[in-house]
């Protein structure tokens, strides 16, 4: 996935949205191509929607931390994000 500054703060909406919103945000990180999510309540995930978002995948959903799978693109969509947690 290849975002473009105002791709990414749509994504991160509709990310942040399919997580359960800011008030089950912890933290947020990222790594190379995961974005890395501290969540109150990870049962809250909806994966349908971070696909539709443009997530490739989630992956461990243990103990409120979930790893969604975004690739090259995961950078500029955690920055978002981040500004829509504060």
């Amino acid at each position: 996935m290849l975002l473009s500054e105002n791709d990414a703060a749509g994504c991160a909406a509709a990310m942040l949205a399919a997580v359960g919103g800011r008030d089950n945000v912890l933290s947020i990180t990222c790594c190379m191509t995961r974005l890395r999510l501290r969540l109150r309540d990870a049962a809250a995930v909806n994966e349908t929607g971070l696909r539709a978002a443009g997530a490739a995948g989630v992956l461990c959903r243990t103990d409120g931390e979930v790893h969604v799978v975004i690739g090259p693109a995961v950078r500029p969509l955690a920055r978002e994000m981040e500004k829509l947690v504060e």
